[in-house]
């Protein structure tokens, strides 16, 4: 049994409104900028991977609601909230979109867990594939901890930490209403189930601190002299866990520190290098006394590798 497919379209107003609510500057998702890319087959810019991840999320919201599963969640003691997509195929402004979540999987052995299938098909052509997952501990970079990093707020934006930290780059970004709920927008999401001044409503959705990675990223990027025209490059995919307990607590204008750092098989490698390489990072959202608001491991594959394999 099967969820009902429900068809959505984005429209390059809401890739703008999306990508400027989270300062996602790459050249994929620039109206005016994307012929400047390398060999660029998407004749277009395209939606971005954060912003089809939140219409996922909102889709499984509604699923989890029908069902009475956010029950489940609370009692199973389920805090923490898994992804994990593979990126198949670009979407375009103006191409349909299909979601289709599988019916949800309960499992208390070995320990607790909730999970679903999820498909997103564009115009009939697999797009994105993978899972979420409701766990009691998370599921990606369990092991991670920076209470022992000391005051990362007085570091400077935009800088790679000192000793023995110095792999990790930092920036730092503010949570704010505006922004999310412009956000929700550009992800075709209902942002009064989330925001509403008259009730002293303040919800930030899962998807939307996350989404500051991109930027974050590109960031990075920059600081390393990466060439985005010569050598681009697009998710091939995505592992998130976000701690739905610091979320609950999150707040407009607290601070976002964003640690990113390659991962062991990419040590060798980062942006800014000549060679087409495919790069992995290990990610991480912390917030006040550096608690961990998400944990991320983000793929990266240069484009060039991808028309090559399709030849």
């Amino acid at each position: 049994m099967t969820n009902a497919i429900q068809t959505d379209v984005f429209t390059q107003l809401h890739l703008d409104v999306a990508r400027n609510a989270t300062d996602d500057f790459n050249l994929f998702h620039d109206s005016r900028k994307w012929p400047q890319i390398k060999g660029n087959p998407f004749n277009g810019p395209i939606i971005m991977g954060f912003q089809l991840e939140s219409l996922i999320e909102g889709k499984l919201a509604i699923f989890r609601e029908q069902r009475g599963e956010f029950q489940l969640i609370k009692d199973q003691g389920l805090r923490f909230s898994n992804y994990q997509f593979s990126f198949a195929n670009a979407i375009r402004p103006g191409d349909e979109v299909e979601i289709e979540i599988k019916e949800s999987q309960f499992k208390a052995t070995p320990s607790p867990t909730l999970s679903n299938r999820i498909m997103v098909k564009t115009n009939g052509s697999l797009a994105l594939m993978g899972y979420k997952k409701e766990t009691q501990e998370p599921l990606y970079y369990a092991d991670a901890d920076f209470t022992q990093a000391g005051n990362i707020d007085q570091l400077p934006d935009r800088s790679f930490l000192p000793e023995p930290m110095a792999a990790y780059f930092l920036k730092r970004k503010f949570m704010t209403t505006s922004n999310a709920k412009n956000f929700l927008l550009g992800s075709l999401r209902d942002q009064t189930l989330y925001f509403d001044e008259l009730l002293d409503k303040v919800i930030f959705p899962e998807m939307f601190p996350c989404a500051l990675l991109s930027s974050a990223l590109l960031e990075k990027a920059l600081k390393k002299k990466h060439d985005f025209e010569q050598n681009p490059m697009v998710y091939t995919s995505h592992k998130i866990t976000v701690d739905r307990q610091c979320l609950a607590h999150l707040k407009s204008t607290d601070v976002l520190n964003i640690l990113i750092k390659p991962a062991e098989q990419s040590l060798e490698h980062d942006f800014g290098d000549k060679v087409s390489t495919p790069l992995e990072y290990e990610c991480y959202g912390l917030l006040q006394d550096n608690a961990l608001l998400f944990r991320a491991g983000i793929a990266l594959t240069p484009l060039e590798l991808i028309i090559k394999a399709l030849a």
